[in-house]
């Protein structure tokens, strides 16, 4: 089907509320999901997607490519969901209407291209972009997690060594201090001294300390929309990972919003699809403001910039293309040029950490070897003036 015609194809309206009740934490598309004791990943679900867009293309009927499926996946939580895809399928319910059915694993983006798809007559193809879709998702934020595995390795052995050095080489030499006297004590070493006594009584507070704060930091995320908003506005902000999140926030919109618009699904309903799925509070406002306009019968440009969230380059590019009916092809470009960049920020950032957290490592295991040792080369200097 010509990419023109694509663009007028209209999916089957979707409840506005259907999708925003959707609570946050059951999107599916993005990274693991749960179903009962197992979890389908996002590349699980991304190669379930592919191999149904190939079966489907070599002219397979639905209901014998989820059967093909179904029977050479192992076993676990997609095997199953397969199963009743396939029995929901043979029953006369629609693709996209049994994949509903199980929004842990397909969400409302899925849902709605593979809507799309049905109404095009062009599924085959609407998988493929899913596909590709999860794929580079899932590409960004194992990325990121492998970016974050070296400096978090790197504070984990230095929290360790630490530890040992409290636990059981600072009371040796507190035995050894002990016939010097507290006044031949240098500050730096009374003070680790104390430091060690104080958390060898008082470790307990510190952790249930963490815990509590872990606690109220989740229950006020989930309910208090102030905490929230300021966070996530401490997130766009703070050194060094700010412009990674603000960068990542505007790919995934760009991405998502135009693979929903490549696949016939209406404007105001994949900006419902964003508005639902999108967890920054500031880009969920800034969609909204976007869905406003719309309504409005005024463009996309002029609330996007009042947004403070995406730059000029990028509300040019969606002008450019509203005006020139290629709004989807200029969110793709705005997606690829911007996850070019969040790989570049993810290797600046983390080449920045790491001698950050060496430096830092090194200093206070510095300082630790030097209030140690400090007494000791006091008395070496009172015993060769003897």
């Amino acid at each position: 089907m010509p990419k023109k015609l694509q663009r007028r194809t209209s999916a089957p309206k979707t409840s506005t509320a259907a999708v925003a009740k959707r609570p946050s934490g059951e999107s599916g598309g993005g990274g693991g999901f749960s179903f009962g004791k197992k979890r389908v990943t996002a590349k699980v679900l991304a190669e379930f997607t592919s191999q149904l867009a190939v079966l489907l293309n070599a002219g397979i009927p639905i209901t014998k490519s989820l059967r093909i499926l179904e029977g050479q996946m192992p076993q676990g939580g997609m095997k199953r969901i397969a199963a009743q895809l396939v029995e929901d399928v043979e029953g006369g319910t629609a693709l996209s209407e049994a994949m509903a059915k199980h929004d842990m694993v397909f969400d409302a983006l899925y849902t709605n291209m593979v809507r799309a798809g049905e109404a095009g007559g062009v599924q085959e193809e609407i998988l493929n972009r899913l596909s590709g879709f999860l794929v580079t998702s899932e590409a960004i934020k194992s990325r990121v997690k492998g970016a974050l595995a070296y400096p978090v390795a790197i504070m984990v052995v230095a929290i360790l060594v630490l530890l040992l050095v409290f636990a059981f080489v600072i009371p040796k030499f507190k035995q050894v201090f002990a016939t010097l006297g507290e006044g031949n004590l240098h500050w730096t070493t009374e003070f680790i001294m104390n430091l060690g006594d104080h958390l060898k009584v008082w470790w307990w507070i510190y952790l249930l300390g963490a815990v509590l704060i872990l606690a109220l930091h989740r229950m006020l995320m989930s309910k208090a929309e102030g905490y929230k908003s300021f966070m996530h506005r401490v997130a766009l902000n703070v050194p060094l990972f700010g412009g990674l999140v603000h960068k990542s926030l505007v790919a995934r919109f760009a991405r998502t919003f135009g693979t929903l618009i490549q696949s016939g699904v209406p404007h105001l309903e994949a900006l419902d699809i964003l508005h639902a799925s999108t967890n920054n509070v500031h880009m969920k406002n800034a969609v909204g403001d976007v869905q406003d306009s719309i309504r409005e019968g005024a463009g996309f440009a002029v609330p996007m910039g009042e947004s403070g969230i995406f730059d000029d380059i990028v509300v040019n590019m969606v002008d450019v293309g509203e005006q020139t009916g290629e709004l989807d092809s200029m969110l793709t470009k705005i997606a690829d040029r911007y996850e070019v960049e969040v790989d570049q920020t993810v290797d600046t950032t983390f080449k920045l950490i790491e001698p950050i957290m060496l430096v830092v490592m090194a200093v206070a295991v510095g300082f630790i070897v030097f209030a140690l040792f400090m007494p000791l080369l006091t008395m070496m200097q009172q015993m060769s003036k003897r």
